[in-house]
């Protein structure tokens, strides 16, 4: 039985894969799985990959539309009763898993979300807290508004992939329209412990630099037809 399942986004990764890969596997059982979707690359991150020659490790074709589908490509496959989110080019703690798997247990919620240290490309701390530096809290509106929300540092219960999948093709990111379901659908835990480095480089998939009001707006806009309509969806269906 596959009690965890990870999956990872991939693109153009090799400087890094092997290093997150590397400090992820150690905390899996012999029947968990890191599942990998990587996004057509040129750089030899299938070769890094294949390198490593584990066979918990599932290498699978995303499908070359973005940081989004290719998450949502992996969630779609993942067997697991708990998933993990990664990037390609973070660094977990050694107890990032243990942690949050009592932390399920704790607090029977739909999703947890662990703090993370934000670092330089050379693991240098540039911030000890992305927590504090976000000012992450739960809550459907709060979130709307600032989103808390990020997929590196989320796990989510088996039983929440109804709720996400397929994402809506208006997302600006999958992490906040996870971390806003799971508030529908059984809750978020906060755990306030750095449990992975979360690497800032040039590049990174997601920026730091913050997007226009007008965009900001277009993107909330889409959220909240999102949500109407998947909950027209799931009422729908709870009433066969």
């Amino acid at each position: 039985m596959t009690r965890v399942s990870v999956v990872m986004a991939a693109y153009q990764g090799a400087a890094f894969i092997g290093e997150q890969i590397a400090s992820i596997l150690p905390q899996l059982g012999e029947e968990d799985e890191l599942i990998i979707s990587l996004d057509p690359s040129t750089d030899g991150t299938a070769e890094v990959v294949g390198r490593i020659g584990d066979s918990r490790i599932r290498l699978i074709d995303g499908p070359g539309k973005g940081v989004v589908k290719n998450f949502e490509s992996g969630l779609s496959q993942a067997k697991g009763a708990y998933i993990f989110l990664s990037d390609q080019d973070d660094v977990w703690r050694p107890d990032k898993v243990e942690k949050v798997l009592f932390a399920f247990e704790r607090e029977h919620t739909a999703v947890v979300m662990h703090d993370a240290r934000i670092v330089d490309t050379a693991l240098n701390v540039v911030n000890p807290s992305f927590f504090a530096w976000r000012g992450c809290r739960t809550g459907i509106v709060k979130n709307l508004i600032k989103n808390s929300y990020i997929g590196s540092c989320m796990a989510l219960r088996r039983e929440l992939l109804p709720f996400i999948l397929p994402f809506p093709e208006e997302l600006p990111m999958h992490d906040q329209w996870i971390g806003l379901q799971a508030e529908r659908h059984g809750g978020v835990a906060l755990l306030p412990e750095p449990l992975l480095d979360y690497r800032r480089h040039g590049g990174n998939v997601s920026s730091d630099h913050p997007a226009s009001v007008g965009q900001m707006i277009r993107w909330r806009v889409g959220i909240l037809k999102a949500l109407g309509r998947k909950k027209t969806k799931e009422q729908t269906r709870w009433h066969r």
